[in-house]
């Protein structure tokens, strides 16, 4: 997926006060950074930030961090939050492969909100539900494990249900078109999502737990 570079946007996200510079620091402290012991649940892939800033708005009793490699989509939920204040949210500009150095077993649940789908066979392994990434997020959940996906993409939808099957995952619920379902949820939407809906695109979803 491509995106608009903005020049000197690591400069530019270094100056919001949601964005941790050293997250490195924090790993197994993230209970101070939020100053309480509430649930944390993780974004990867936050993009322009509209899911997770409007997730953190719904959910107070829950923090909230957002994960994304591409300071330039970062830009944008910066500016957004100039004028808000939200307390229980942070963000990170990070490699997800770097997820084990900067928490502990402190994750409650992850979220993989149209991650980019990686089509080709040979590219398989950087698909966050790749069972690499899935061993990784075994590092860094305190306890049960707890995905939540929604994506636009039938094939990594068909391969994220093949993969977390098989890593003993067990599934809640799963749509195959969340926007017309039978039981809808409350379903906050990403930037992306907001398009393909106008589009009448179907979105897949699933909610898949390990409990130990």
């Amino acid at each position: 997926m491509r995106y608009n570079v903005i020049k000197d946007a690591s400069k530019i996200i270094s100056k919001c006060p949601y964005v941790v510079s050293n997250p490195a620091n924090y790993r197994n402290k993230w209970r101070d950074v939020f100053g309480n012991n509430k649930p944390i649940h993780l974004e990867l892939g936050m993009g322009r930030g509209d899911f997770i800033i409007n997730m953190a708005k719904a959910y107070p009793n829950i923090n909230f961090i957002g994960i994304e490699l591409y300071a330039s989509q970062m830009v944008m939920a910066t500016e957004r939050l100039e004028t808000i204040n939200i307390s229980n949210l942070r963000l990170i500009n990070m490699d997800a492969m770097d997820l084990a150095n900067v928490f502990g077993k402190e994750i409650d649940t992850i979220y993989l909100t149209f991650s980019e789908p990686w089509p080709k066979p040979q590219d398989e392994k950087k698909r966050f539900t790749h069972v690499s990434y899935l061993k990784l997020y075994d590092r860094i959940f305190k306890k049960d494990k707890h995905i939540i996906l929604k994506t636009d993409n039938k094939g990594l939808f068909a391969y994220s249900l093949e993969s977390l099957s098989q890593y003993w995952y067990s599934f809640n619920r799963v749509s195959l078109d969340l926007h017309h379902d039978e039981k809808p949820i409350k379903n906050i939407m990403t930037d992306f999502e907001k398009n393909y809906f106008k589009e009448g695109r179907p979105i897949y979803y699933l909610d898949a737990e390990y409990k130990d």
